[in-house]
């Protein structure tokens, strides 16, 4: 045998231990990496509908301008007692209310003026209420007393000579026995004029006499 030469044995073993580990390698069962499907990017979400804006909410009216609203279609439609009413009403609610200082002078002359037609017409009772009427609302704030064609002496003039022109014809009818028309005559007075005292107490005494002949019987 050569010098540095191994034997046929011993290269076996040689060979054997160091083909070992590569043995076990090779025996080992070859698994390829799963495959993946690729993945896709998710759509994005749609963007979200807006919601319809609120309709705009009319400004509150206050209650001063629904009854100067309300007085004005009074006026509109001939009541100008109704208006004067409402507008006073607008005015407490609001002191100095611009419209009510506008349409308030005009409304009262109106006033005026109708109680003076009906007097010509013959109607006491509607020209005494619209007289008195015009009284008790020339002293309002709103009022512009001094610009009118007419005083407040003026009117209260006109509503003592009509209380004196229907007692002096309640007095004449009473005395004639017309004892009925004598207290719708007083009456009439009362309803424009419920403080009038002569008119209440002819009115009083007149009402007991006429209980006391419909008592009376017949013929007597």
């Amino acid at each position: 045998m050569r010098r540095g030469a191994l034997s046929l044995p011993c290269l076996f073993l040689a060979l054997s231990v160091t083909a070992a580990p590569g043995c076990a390698w090779l025996s080992r069962t070859f698994h390829p990496a799963p495959t993946t499907a690729p993945t896709t990017a998710p759509s994005p979400a749609p963007a979200p509908v807006p919601a319809p804006a609120a309709p705009a909410k009319p400004p509150e009216i206050s209650v001063a301008d629904k009854l100067f609203a309300g007085g004005m279609k009074a006026l509109a439609e001939g009541g100008q007692e109704l208006a004067l009413e409402l507008f006073s009403e607008a005015w407490k609610e609001a002191p100095g209310h611009a419209g009510v200082a506008r349409e308030f002078d005009g409304a009262l002359i109106a006033l005026k003026k109708s109680g003076d037609a009906a007097y010509d017409q013959g109607k006491w009772e509607s020209a005494g209420k619209r007289w008195m009427e015009t009284l008790r609302f020339i002293t309002h704030p709103a009022a512009n007393a001094r610009g009118y064609p007419f005083t407040r002496g003026e009117v209260k003039a006109k509503v003592d000579r009509l209380s004196a022109s229907l007692m002096e014809k309640a007095l004449t009818e009473y005395r004639r026995g017309g004892v009925e028309s004598a207290i719708a005559d007083w009456k009439t007075i009362l309803s424009y004029d419920p403080s009038h005292e002569e008119a209440a107490q002819s009115l009083r005494t007149a009402l007991k006499q006429l209980e006391t002949l419909k008592k009376m019987p017949p013929g007597k």
